[in-house]
Formats: structure tokens, C-alpha cells, sequence
């Protein structure tokens, strides 16, 4: 019975063979979208899970006040490992400091490489179960020696066996390698880490800050000790001698607490101290965005397969009237839908093979279709069952239920009210696909929105290069002559970090009028006297650097314009700061840099000329100049001053554009699923349209024959679906607004939701539809009325 089944199946499938490829072919494209959002849900929720003791694992961040404003901070200060280790040792089975993750050179005999890495205490290789290829993640313990991961052995050792190899740390240590690992997964918070060097070398470089409980420099990584709770052991360390400190209380009052690396990926945002998700809601949105789009899928299936009730009225009453069951009739167009779902799954693997590349290099991961997985197989037999009975569930239970008297009388009518439900999944599809449109716009907008807030300094052609030895900052003056007289340079400086981020932030500052009562923190930027110029920051107030550090604007300090807000000086230049001890002269006032987040407001910031070595060169290139060859003229100098660094540089502009990464990538993806959305409704809406246009064949052609222009045909076929997008239009727009509204509170600097989105969004879905039902109508129109109504 069941081969009957799908033999019959098979047979109408290929009889209808228009309204069997719009139906494969929309559901094999709802299939692919949800093949490729559970591909990347799959990797988000796995992120990390490489690690053998991921549910245990956690780390220790803390909670900051300043100014009554709550931060969330991952660096801690060095002593607090300690303590963690001995007074709370029951709790933990390991506690591992470390570093933050750095760009170092390792050098063999003439070669060079800068690589990221970290300083780890040794428990790190066994608490972050790295899979070691070769020697031992013990080897640690030795100071002077080093872990690398298997790129960079490779890179620096080629085939030969590394272990015991000496290289150079920095042009300062020698260290021997002892152990490789296997490269990290993508999907790890950690997949950068390159090498691994021991924490007594951190020690020894950082020697004052041993037991400096006001730097917060450094990481600290726990594994929970067995049957504790992260939630209880976090309540534990609240009482820690860091927050009992008299210094900390007064100035920030610091709260620590454990989070787990279960959360590290998807729940890694922060507000006013309350961890409120993260990328999670991204996770929950595609997902929901799948099933949306493999429901529109489906409900083509159920519109196309209903809107042909009357072509298949007879076949039903003949099957009744010769005895058979509506049971086995809806068995019948069950097996129809299956086999039509199977089919669509087989072209949806393919569409996936074909997309995923571009998928990936959207979503910034690196996924593969698991076709040897059984568990994968397992779970798209699953899931094309259910596409198949979630399609053909309608149409079987709509269809078995015809009266075989009525229907092979010829008084079968579908009537009125039989188009109701039809219209009812047209309205549901459109409002779906319109809503994710607008939803797509809004965060193309918000991201242009961010992108046109101004910055506060030129970008063009300025470059930053991480210098990690003290050669060219001997040699300063020289390097720059000889960089100017390339002709490819009009400035250079040093900083103390990027201008495209903040690395540093203090709080320990004075001045007359300060507020007792709360502690205000600033970012601080050291900076050499050539920096203004060569970014081009704008003052609107005072001056900029003229003498070098030892002159007289050795302490000076120059504000942006959030610092003097928060300081409350009515004319700031001239006034007092005091900072360590040092009165230090404000001399000018720039408008505010964007250095972090440009969704966010911009960070009161000190800038100061720094007596001490700095390690951020910006170098500006001329206008004008051919920026690879400039760039070729910029590394020669570069290499004769600084022969133990490869030249590496960013470019300031492609830094700051990769602060929209996240937002430019949700709004990519929904453009996509946008796109398919879209392409699946039209094919419904196309489907419809010929199955209208053949049941008014003869209406038509009357009304040709009575005069009607091809126009006013065209008008009367297309009025119905028109109206149907119109009353989608009107759903969609609240929902959307709803929704992406909530969506942009995450934002402290964003654009409004103008009215024009939503018209332009509902002139694109009317403009598709006509474009999708003219075909059908036009044709309708145009045919000979001879043809339809000889019969007459």
C-alpha cells in the first residue's frame, strides 16, 4: 500500500509538473535558509566546547563605579591570584593568571615574526586542555621557555622537529621551546593564542606590580573545584582583601565575580554592572527567521495544492465512491507532500554547498556541512518529515474532506470563502517578508548612522604600526627626518595606544570644584608633541604641544571636549589638574575622538606628553601620494632603523571600520534571508496568479470580447494580490517598529526609525508583487478569446 502511495504520488508530481517546481524549488530555498542558520546556531552554541572542562571553567571580572556609571572589566589586579589560590582554595581546583593577549617578536637565527600570544602561569595548557602535538604543556614551569601552536612552529621551524629549539623573546630572552599544541578551533575565545610563555617572565618585567592591588593589568582563569557552584563560589569571593581595600572602596568600589565560560560568547555584554545577554539574541532572532522562512515554504505548498481543490475535486470523489477512506486519502497527499519535502531537501544540500562559502565569509565563520555525521542525517530526516507534514497537513485534511456526491454531480464550487484561508497565508507571508525588510534597512541605517557621527580626526592616510622594540624611539628624531625626506610622509608621532581604541584609563585625578563624593575616570593617552598634527585633531579651545617633553609643556594636560564637560571648568584653559603628585596646566580643548565604540558616547580623555617609551608610531601619509608606493618607501626606513621587527601597519580607517562588523554582519544576513523570503513569496504569488488566471479563463474572455483593454485586465487580475501586500504592509510596519525599536535601545547613539522606511519597504513588496503577477495576468490578457470560449 505504502509503495501504491508514492507511486501515485510520484505520478501527479510529474503530471503537474509548473506546480510541482514551484513547490520543490520554494521549499528546497526555505530548507537551505534553515540548513544554513542551524549550521550557525550550531556553531555559536558550540563555541568553546573544545575545551575538555568547558562547564567548570570560568573567569574573574569585575563590576567598577564611576560617577555613579557601572562598568563591567575583564582585567584584574596581580595580587588577587594569589589570594584566590590560598583563601579560596576549596573552591577552585586551579587558578591561572594571565596576561592579555599581546603582540611579541620571536625571532630564529635571521628570521622574524610578530605573533600573539600570551604570558600564562602553568596550569594553563592542562586547565585549557590544549591537545599537545609534540613535548610537553608542562614545560612551562621551566622560565625560560615557551609553547607554540603548530602554525607558528611550522612557520618558524618548517618540518624540522622544534623541541629544544632556542628563540629569541622579544630580542631580550632566549627561550627554549617545549611544547606544540594544536592550533585553537575559530569558534574559541582563545584561537589567537599563538604561543605561550611563562608568568614568571610577566613577573619579572612588572616587578613593582606584584603586590599593586590598584593595576588592573591582568586575566585570572579558574576551574571550579568538584560539586562547587560558580554561583556560590562567585558570592564568596566578593569579600575578597581587593574589595575590603580602603584605596579601592574609596575610589571605584570594585565588585568581583566568576563568569563562566559557558557564557564567555554568547552572553558577553554588560550594562551597569547586570550581565543582559549578547549575542544570544542574535541566535534567537536567525533562528526564529529560519523558521519563518521554512514556513513560508510551506504555506506555498499548502496555497498552491488547495488552489487547485477543484481540479482534483473528481479525483477524490471517484476514490471515495469506490470505497476509499478519508484516512487513506490523506495518506495519499501526505505522500505527495513527503516526497516532494525529500526531493527539496536533496536540492537544499546543494543550494547549502553552493552558499555556504559566501555564508561563511558573511558570518565571519568557518562552517562545513557535516555529510559524515549521522547525527546530521538523523536530525534532516527529521526535520524534512516534519517540513513535509507541516506543508501537506491543509491540503490532506482540506482536500479528503470533499462530499463524492456533490463533487461528481459538478455542483462542487469552492466559493468564496474557500480563498479566505489562501489569503490568509499570502497576508502571513508577506508580513514576514516585509518585516524582515524593514527590520534589514533599520540596521543599515543605524550603521551609516554611526559611521557619519564625526570622529574628531583625519583617518586618511594614516597608518599605526606597533613597534615592540626601543630601537626607533632611541633613534626618534632621525627616523622622522628620514621619513619626511621620502617625500611619502607629512608627519609622525608617538601614542600610548591607537587612535581607534583606549587602552589606558585612570581616575586618580584633582582639581579645584571636584565632586568628593564620586570618583570620575578618564582615559589617558601619552603622547609625543608632533601628535596632534600628524592625526589632525580640532581644537575649540587653547593650543597644542610646541616644546618636547623636559620643555615647558612638559606638564601640560590637552582635554577633549567630554573631560572639560565632566571637570566643569567654565574656561578650562589655564586651570590646575593634579595627577600624581604633579600640577599639570590644561592648555587646550580638542572636540571628542570616537577611540571606542562609535555606538556609544565618546569617553572623557586626557592626553599628556609621556616621557617614557611608547610603542603606537602614527605615521601619516601625504595626500596625493600612491599609497603602495609610499608604503614600500615607509618599510625601507623602517627596516634600517628597526631591522629585529617585520614591518606590519593598520590602516586607521579599515580599524575603525571594523567596529561595524557585527552590526554590518547581522544586517548582511538578514538582507539575505530577506532576499530568499522575498523570492519564496513570489513564487507562491506566481503560482497563484496562473491557477487565477486558468479558473477566470472564460471571464476573461468575455470581458475581452465586451471591450476590455489588456490594461484594465491587468488591473482586475493584480488588484486582489496588491491589496492582500497593502493589508501585510499594515501588520509588518507595527511589528517591525516594535521590534527593531527594542532592538536599538542597545544603543546609546542611534538614528530614528523615519517614516520612509516603512514606504519605501512596502513600494519595493507592491513593485515585486506586479512585477511577479503581470507575467500571468498579461498573458491572461493577451490571449485569444476565441480559444477560451469555442466551447460555449
Amino acid at each position: 500500500m505504502l509503495k501504491n502511495y508514492f507511486k501515485t504520488a510520484f505520478r501527479s508530481i510529474t503530471k503537474n509538473k509548473m506546480h510541482s517546481l514551484i513547490n520543490i524549488t520554494g521549499l528546497s530555498a526555505g530548507m537551505a535558509v534553515t540548513l544554513l542558520i542551524g549550521l550557525w546556531i550550531n556553531d555559536e552554541l558550540s563555541f568553546d566546547k573544545y575545551h575538555r572542562d568547558y562547564d567548570s571553567i570560568a573567569q574573574v571580572l569585575q563590576n567598577q563605579t564611576f560617577s555613579g556609571e557601572t562598568s563591567t572589566q575583564p582585567t584584574i589586579p596581580m595580587p588577587l591570584g594569589e589570594e584566590l589560590r590560598t583563601t579560596y582554595g576549596r573552591e577552585f581546583k586551579k587558578v591561572v593568571m594571565s596576561s592579555g593577549t599581546g603582540k611579541h617578536i620571536l625571532a630564529s637565527g635571521s628570521n622574524h615574526f610578530v605573533k600573539t600570544g600570551n604570558y600564562m602561569q602553568a596550569g594553563a595548557p592542562s586547565l585549557f586542555s590544549l591537545k599537545m602535538l609534540n613535548g610537553s604543556g608542562n614545560g612551562l614551569k621551566d622560565p625560560h621557555s615557551i609553547l607554540l601552536s603548530r602554525t607558528v612552529a611550522t612557520a618558524i621551524f618548517g618540518n624540522t622537529d622544534p623541541i629544544n629549539k632556542l628563540i629569541k623573546f622579544d630580542d631580550t630572552e632566549s627561550l627554549k621551546v617545549t611544547g606544540v599544541y594544536e592550533d585553537l578551533p575559530v569558534n574559541t575565545t582563545l584561537h589567537d593564542l599563538e604561543f605561550i610563555v611563562p608568568w614568571e617572565l610577566q613577573r619579572k618585567a612588572v616587578a613593582n606590580n606584584i603586590q599593586n592591588w590598584n593595576n588592573n593589568n591582568w586575566k585570572i582563569y579558574v576551574q571550579m573545584a568538584n560539586g562547587v557552584d560558580v554561583e556560590k563560589a562567585s558570592a564568596k569571593i566578593k569579600d575578597s582583601k581587593y574589595v575590603r581595600s580602603d584605596n579601592a572602596e574609596k575610589n571605584f568600589k570594585p565588585v568581583i565575580f566568576l563568569h563562566p565560560m559557558r557564557k564567555w560568547h554568547l552572553y558577553a555584554e554588560f550594562k551597569s554592572g547586570v550581565n543582559v545577554g549578547g549575542r544570544i539574541q542574535y541566535v534567537w532572532l536567525f533562528g526564529t527567521i529560519g523558521l519563518f522562512v521554512l514556513l513560508l515554504a510551506c504555506i506555498n505548498f499548502m496555497n498552491l495544492a488547495t488552489a487547485k481543490s477543484e481540479k482534483r475535486a473528481k479525483e477524490v470523489g471517484i476514490r471515495k465512491a469506490i470505497g476509499s477512506r478519508r484516512g487513506q486519502l490523506i495518506y495519499q497527499f501526505f505522500s505527495e507532500s513527503l516526497l516532494m519535502a525529500f526531493m527539496a531537501f536533496a536540492l537544499s544540500l546543494l543550494l547549502v554547498v553552493l552558499l555556504l562559502p559566501g555564508f561563511n565569509e558573511i558570518a565571519a565563520a568557518n562552517m562545513t556541512l557535516p555529510l559524515k555525521s549521522p547525527l546530521f542525517w538523523a536530525a534532516g530526516l527529521g526535520f524534512t518529515l516534519v517540513a513535509g507534514l507541516i506543508a501537506g497537513s491543509y491540503p490532506a485534511f482540506y482536500l479528503s474532506s470533499f462530499q463524492p456526491v456533490k463533487v461528481l454531480k459538478g455542483a462542487y464550487k469552492a466559493g468564496r470563502l474557500a480563498t479566505v484561508p489562501r489569503k490568509v497565508l499570502v497576508v502571513l507571508q508577506f508580513t514576514v517578508s516585509i518585516a524582515i525588510i524593514i527590520s534589514t534597512i533599520v540596521v543599515f541605517r543605524q550603521v551609516q548612522f554611526a559611521k557619519d557621527r564625526p570622529v574628531g580626526y583625519s583617518r586618511d592616510g594614516l597608518i599605526t604600526v606597533e613597534t615592540l622594540t626601543p630601537n626607533i624611539h632611541t633613534q626618534f628624531n632621525a627616523f622622522q627626518d628620514d621619513l619626511i625626506k621620502t617625500g611619502a610622509v607629512s608627519g609622525v608621532a608617538w601614542s600610548t595606544t591607537p587612535v581607534t581604541e583606549s587602552w589606558n584609563s585612570q581616575s586618580n585625578f584633582d582639581w579645584e570644584g571636584r565632586d568628593k563624593n564620586g570618583t570620575q575616570n578618564f582615559a589617558t593617552v601619552g603622547i609625543s608633541k608632533e601628535y596632534g598634527k600628524t592625526i589632525g585633531w580640532q581644537f575649540t579651545a587653547g593650543r597644542d604641544y610646541r616644546s618636547e617633553t623636559g620643555g615647558a609643556d612638559g606638564f601640560c594636560f590637552v582635554l577633549n571636549e567630554s573631560a572639560a564637560k565632566m571637570m566643569g571648568f567654565k574656561n578650562p584653559i589655564g586651570q590646575i589638574v593634579h595627577w600624581y603628585g604633579y600640577n599639570f596646566h590644561i592648555i587646550g580643548v580638542i572636540k571628542d575622538m570616537v577611540m571606542n565604540s562609535p555606538f556609544t558616547p565618546v569617553q572623557p580623555a586626557v592626553f599628556f606628553m609621556n616621557p617614557g617609551q611608547m610603542n603606537v608610531l602614527n605615521i601619516k601619509m601625504k595626500p596625493g601620494a600612491g599609497v603602495q608606493e609610499a608604503l614600500k618607501k615607509v618599510a625601507q626606513v623602517y627596516a634600517q632603523y628597526n631591522p629585529g621587527q617585520p614591518f606590519e601597519y593598520k590602516f586607521a580607517d579599515d580599524e575603525y571600520a571594523r567596529k561595524f562588523d557585527m552590526e554590518e554582519r547581522v544586517g548582511k544576513l538578514a538582507g539575505f534571508f530577506a532576499v530568499l523570503a522575498i523570492f519564496i513569496s513570489c513564487l507562491g504569488i506566481f503560482g497563484m496568479a496562473s491557477f487565477i488566471a486558468e479558473q477566470r479563463v472564460k471571464e476573461i474572455g468575455v470581458r475581452k470580447v465586451l471591450g476590455a483593454s489588456v490594461f484594465r485586465l491587468w488591473q482586475l487580475l493584480s488588484k486582489d494580490f496588491v491589496l492582500l501586500v497593502v493589508i501585510s504592509l499594515l501588520i509588518a510596519s507595527p511589528l517591525a517598529f516594535y521590534l527593531m525599536h527594542k532592538w536599538l535601545q542597545n544603543y546609546e547613539y542611534r538614528a530614528e526609525i523615519s517614516w520612509w522606511i516603512f514606504a519605501v519597504a512596502g513600494a519595493g513588496a507592491i513593485l515585486i508583487t506586479l512585477l511577479t503577477v503581470s507575467f500571468q495576468a498579461i498573458k491572461a490578457a493577451l490571449a485569444n478569446p476565441v480559444r477560451s470560449l469555442r466551447s460555449e
